[in-house]
């Protein structure tokens, strides 16, 4: 039974599942598909937001839940999550560049609504990504729970370039993953609230 729970508990088996949606998506590189490209470019733009989705779940899934202990398992690996998130993120920019070449760089399409969203998105991602080991948090004590705030303007840009899809077209597919985030966001809100106003009387 323990080295069953050793095994779980290995960051290396979190690390082994949080790959396991990129080994489709590898395999359907290697295929002659000519349009296999275009055809990961969801599927990475989706994990990315899901893993995103998971990581900013977990602090109010723990006030929630306090009984449960699958909450503060995840939370031990949030930031594992995040680095997830980042990587599929990466490989969706990548993709795209691949896939419309110099088109990518007019204005034209920059200027489009869900592509600019996706970018900043992106770009916010970045340095939350690079900061995410021991070495940086330790190096910006307090500071690195700030900048990782930044996640939340990353998720509505995300929720904005997912939704803005085909003429908004994704809507449908954005709030189905998003909702249960908003949800417990407002949760977690409505909970420090009260705490507040419970400290003031």
């Amino acid at each position: 039974m323990s080295s069953i729970k050793t095994f779980f508990n290995s960051p290396y088996t979190f690390w082994a599942i949080l790959t396991l949606p990129a080994i489709p998506l590898v395999l359907g590189l290697s295929s002659d598909d000519p349009e296999a490209i275009k055809a990961l470019l969801h599927p990475t733009g989706e994990f990315a937001a899901r893993f995103m989705i998971i990581a900013m779940m977990i602090t109010p899934l723990m006030m929630l839940l306090k009984g449960w202990r699958g909450p503060r398992w995840l939370m031990k690996r949030r930031r594992y999550l995040g680095v997830a998130a980042f990587a599929y993120a990466f490989a969706h920019a990548i993709l795209y560049l691949i896939d419309e070449g110099a088109v990518a760089f007019t204005g034209g399409e920059i200027s489009k609504f869900y592509i600019w969203t996706g970018w900043i998105a992106f770009l916010i991602f970045v340095p939350l990504a690079v900061t995410s080991t021991d070495g940086w948090v330790r190096k910006l004590g307090p500071r690195w729970k700030t900048l990782q705030r930044f996640i939340y303007g990353a998720a509505v840009l995300t929720l904005l370039h997912w939704a803005a899809l085909h003429e908004w077209g994704g809507v449908g597919a954005a709030m189905v993953h998003f909702v249960p985030l908003i949800a417990l966001e407002a949760y977690r809100l409505g909970y420090n609230l009260r705490r507040q106003r419970s400290r003031v009387v």
